[in-house]
C-alpha cells in the first residue's frame, strides 16, 4: 500500500485524526488532497494557516525520498487503513492515523497490559514493577510502556527477562530513541516486540509530546497499571486516557506518607482497582487463560455461528435458555459453541448458565 501522502499529511503540524478524517471525505483520495490548492484544502476545512503549511512542507519535503529512507531505517508505517494497525488502537476516539513502528506487532499483542510509572522509583516500586511484568509475560501479555526512566524501563526489561513481548511508546520519532543511555534496551525490544510513534521520523524529544503518546500506550492495553506515580506524575494522564477509552486501571497501593504513592492511593480513592497481585489484572480482564484462548483461536476461527451467539449477547447477563431462544438453535449446539468462545476469551459465565460477551465490558468509574 502507498502510504506516502498519509505520511506527507502527518508531517504537517496540525493534521490529526479529524482533519485527516475530514480531508479523506472531502477528496475521497489523499493523493488528491496532498495536490490540491490552498482553496480547496480550506473547503475540506482546514484553516488558511493550515492550508500554507500544507503546501510549505510538500515543497520543502521529496516524500518518495522520505520513504526510501524510512524503509532503510527498518521503520513499517501503518495507517488506519492497514489490516496490521493494532485493534485496540483502533477502537479508540480518534486513533492516530499513522504510526511508525520499528519491530514487529502481531496479533498476540490485541492481549496486552500497560505498566507506567514514577521516574524516581522507590524499592518496593521495584520489586512490585519487576514481578508484575515478568507475571504478565510469562501468562503470554504483551507489556507496553513508555521506555522511559524508572518504572517504564523496569516494565520492559522483566517482560523481556523471561522472553516475553514488550512494546515501547515514544514521544519522539522512533529513530531517536530517547533516553539515550535506553538505545539497548531499545534494541533488544526491537528484536522481541516493537518500538512506536504517532511522530514521523526525525521528530526531537519535545517536552509537549510526551503526554500526547500516554493516549497511546492506554490505547494499545487492554488495562493500565500504575506502579507508583507522584501528584503530577504523567501516569496519571496515562491512567486517565485508559478511563476516556473505556479501558480498565489499576493501582499499586503504598505508604500514605511516601510522594510515590499519594497519586496511586488517590487512583484507589477514586475507583481504580487496587492491584493487589499480578493475578489481579488477568483476574478482572478475564485473562487468565490466555494461553489456551491463543490456541483456540489458531484452530477455530470465528464463523457464522459464533457470529449468531455474539449478535445477541451483550454486558447483560443472559441465560443460556435465552440464548436458544433468541437464536433458534438447539441447547447442546449453544452450549458447545459458547465453551469454545470461552476459551476464546470473547465471552464469559458470570454464573448461573448467564453468558455475556467480554468484548462490551468497560470500566464503570471516572478518575
Amino acid at each position: 500500500m502507498d502510504n506516502r501522502y498519509w505520511v506527507g499529511f502527518n508531517l504537517v503540524k496540525g493534521i490529526g485524526a479529524v482533519r485527516m478524517k475530514a480531508l479523506i471525505n472531502h477528496f475521497g483520495d489523499l493523493s488528491l488532497a496532498w495536490q490540491a490548492p490552498a482553496d480547496a484544502l480550506q473547503a475540506a476545512g482546514l484553516s488558511s494557516k493550515l492550508a500554507e503549511r500544507v503546501i510549505q512542507i510538500r515543497t520543502r519535503v521529496d516524500l518518495e525520498k522520505f520513504m526510501v529512507k524510512v524503509a532503510a531505517q527498518g521503520i513499517t508505517i501503518l495507517t488506519w487503513e492497514d489490516e496490521d494497525y493494532p485493534s485496540c488502537l483502533k477502537e479508540i476516539d480518534q486513533p492516530p492515523p499513522v504510526i511508525y513502528v520499528r519491530g514487529t506487532l502481531t496479533t498476540e499483542d490485541a492481549w496486552a497490559v500497560s505498566v507506567v510509572g514514577t521516574r524516581r522509583v522507590s524499592a518496593y516500586g521495584r520489586q512490585v514493577t519487576e514481578e508484575l511484568a515478568a507475571y504478565l509475560a510469562n501468562n503470554g501479555i504483551t507489556v507496553v510502556s513508555g521506555l522511559a526512566r524508572g518504572v517504564d524501563a523496569i516494565s520492559h526489561q522483566s517482560a523481556l527477562r523471561v522472553g516475553g513481548r514488550t512494546i515501547g511508546v515514544l514521544g519522539c520519532g522512533v529513530d531517536r530513541i530517547y533516553p539515550p543511555e535506553h538505545a539497548q534496551l531499545a534494541g533488544k525490544m526491537i528484536a522481541s516486540g516493537a518500538i512506536l510513534s504517532d511522530y514521523a521520523p526525525g521528530t526531537p524529544p519535545d517536552a509537549a509530546n510526551f503526554p500526547p503518546r500516554n493516549r497511546l500506550i492506554s490505547g494499545l492495553s487492554k488495562a493500565t497499571v500504575v506502579v507508583e506515580a507522584g501528584e503530577t506524575s504523567g501516569a496519571l494522564i496515562t491512567a486517565q486516557f485508559a478511563v476516556d477509552q473505556g479501558r480498565e486501571v489499576f493501582a499499586v497501593p503504598g505508604n500514605i506518607l511516601a510522594p510515590q504513592s499519594k497519586g496511586t492511593n488517590r487512583l484507589i480513592e477514586q475507583g481504580a482497582h487496587p492491584m493487589l497481585s499480578p493475578r489481579d489484572v488477568l483476574e478482572v480482564l478475564n485473562l487468565t487463560r490466555v494461553t489456551e484462548q491463543r490456541e483456540v483461536r489458531k484452530i477455530l476461527p470465528s464463523n457464522e455461528l459464533e457470529a449468531k451467539l455474539l449478535s445477541v449477547l451483550s454486558h447483560e447477563p443472559l441465560h443460556m435458555d435465552d440464548i436458544c431462544n433468541q437464536t433458534s438453535l438447539p441447547i447442546e449446539r449453544v452450549s458447545a459453541t459458547l465453551v469454545m468462545m470461552e476459551l476464546k476469551g470473547s465471552v464469559r459465565q458470570v454464573g448461573g448458565l448467564h453468558y455475556v460477551a467480554v468484548q462490551e465490558e468497560q470500566a464503570d468509574y471516572k478518575v
